[in-house]
């Protein structure tokens, strides 16, 4: 019985190896990345010193820590996706990886996971590859603090961050531009997109699509070639973040589509051709954001219903508000809108008579965007005055009925 048991430890004891650590480069027991990756162990950390390795496409198919020390470089010769894994537990940290390669028929990246999870992918320095990061069938992964940057002077048709089929992601603290576009999600739930800068894209800072209940907060979308785009999805929350100058005639800060059972919270809106456009938009609550010198601040379809807004700022927009229908199935109350011409006798910070916030210009212009030349003109403003005190071809049942005086603070 104690030579049975004794043997039983002994067939335990590859198990038990502690964790090793494994150097490549000049001078190190490898030179170079790939017998470093055959030779690890479940466990082992393989430290890369800095230097240049063109190796092709790496595999990390073990639950490895791979970490960069000065910053190497990983180069796939613009013909290769630079790094794979498909492994779970695997962390990549502190490399240059630069020159993946593109393919008609495959989506190659700078780092792809595909079908692991607890993947941690951080501190990266990713340029001129097609995608930079690219999660298929990835869960409970971690993309933190890497700079990723697209191809100089091409139509890039590739993302920067993008996932398919995910859930349970951290996004965190990224900087992504030079992409088609900057962050896409697709079948993506569950999952927190935070602090991330996401400039000068090609297309959308922001794309996704039937991702439902994930969280965005604190981040920047700016100068993108169409904005952010939000479509098929509910229980999604956007707070905090900025989506600014974002120009052109079909550009916006922020284009909802389809969407249901979600919050806008305390976000910025400014310089943006529109800064949100509602289509199919039910149950959503738009409350306590800023929308600032923006050429309409909203524009909201008769496909939407049973949404409210509230608490907001509209300040120095040239149309605060657009619309096709009645809008009758929607709620505005206790709004700031700079263009209200309103008074407060018993000093209580709510206007005494309620506001209508569509003027007849803007459905002139929805109708005619050629009229936009008579913007400034002296008769424009009159038309205004006279549709506000006898109401005719605006929406009559479209009004703020508890407008405040003074802007929310933030």
């Amino acid at each position: 019985m104690h030579r049975l048991r004794l043997i039983a430890l002994l067939g335990l004891a590859p198990s038990l190896t502690p964790a090793a650590e494994l150097h490549v480069g000049a001078g190190q027991t490898f030179a170079s990345i790939r017998p470093a990756l055959a030779a690890a162990r479940a466990g082992d950390t393989i430290f890369v010193h800095s230097g240049l390795y063109r190796e092709g496409n790496l595999l990390v198919g073990k639950p490895v820590a791979l970490v960069g020390l000065d910053r190497p470089r990983l180069d796939g010769g613009a013909t290769a996706e630079v790094l794979t894994i498909t492994a779970s537990q695997v962390t990549v940290r502190g490399f240059a990886v630069q020159n993946g390669g593109a393919a008609s028929l495959a989506d190659l990246a700078g780092i792809k996971v595909h079908h692991a999870s607890h993947v941690t992918i951080e501190d990266n320095r990713i340029s001129n590859c097609s995608f930079g990061i690219y999660l298929s069938k990835a869960h409970d992964t971690v993309v933190r603090s890497n700079e990723i940057v697209g191809i100089p002077g091409q139509n890039n048709e590739g993302n920067g961050i993008h996932a398919w089929s995910c859930a349970g992601l951290e996004l965190d603290r990224n900087r992504v531009s030079g992409q088609r576009d900057g962050i896409y999600l697709e079948f993506t739930t569950d999952s927190a997109i935070t602090r991330n800068l996401v400039t000068d894209n090609l297309r959308y800072g922001l794309h996704f699509m039937s991702s439902h209940r994930n969280t965005y907060r604190g981040n920047s979308f700016l100068c993108n070639g169409a904005g952010v785009a939000v479509m098929y999805s509910h229980e999604v929350r956007m707070e905090a973040n900025l989506f600014g100058r974002s120009w052109g005639s079909a550009a916006y800060g922020l284009l909802l589509k389809d969407m249901a059972d979600s919050q806008i919270v305390g976000n910025t809106f400014e310089s943006n051709s529109t800064a949100v456009t509602m289509q199919g938009v039910t149950r959503m609550t738009v409350e306590r954001n800023l929308f600032r010198e923006n050429g309409w601040a909203l524009q909201v379809q008769s496909s939407c219903t049973d949404n409210v807004f509230s608490g907001n700022n509209f300040v120095g927009n040239s149309f605060d508000l657009a619309t096709n229908g009645q809008l009758d199935l929607n709620r505005f109350d206790g709004n700031y809108w700079d263009k209200a011409e309103n008074f407060d006798l018993n000093r209580d910070g709510v206007a005494d008579v309620p506001y209508r916030p569509v003027s007849l210009f803007a459905m002139l212009v929805e109708r005619m965007p050629s009229a936009l030349l008579l913007l400034r003109s002296p008769l424009v403003h009159f038309l205004d005055r006279a549709e506000r005190i006898f109401p005719s071809l605006t929406p009559d049942r479209l009004i703020d009925p508890h407008p405040v005086m003074r802007p929310h603070p933030r």
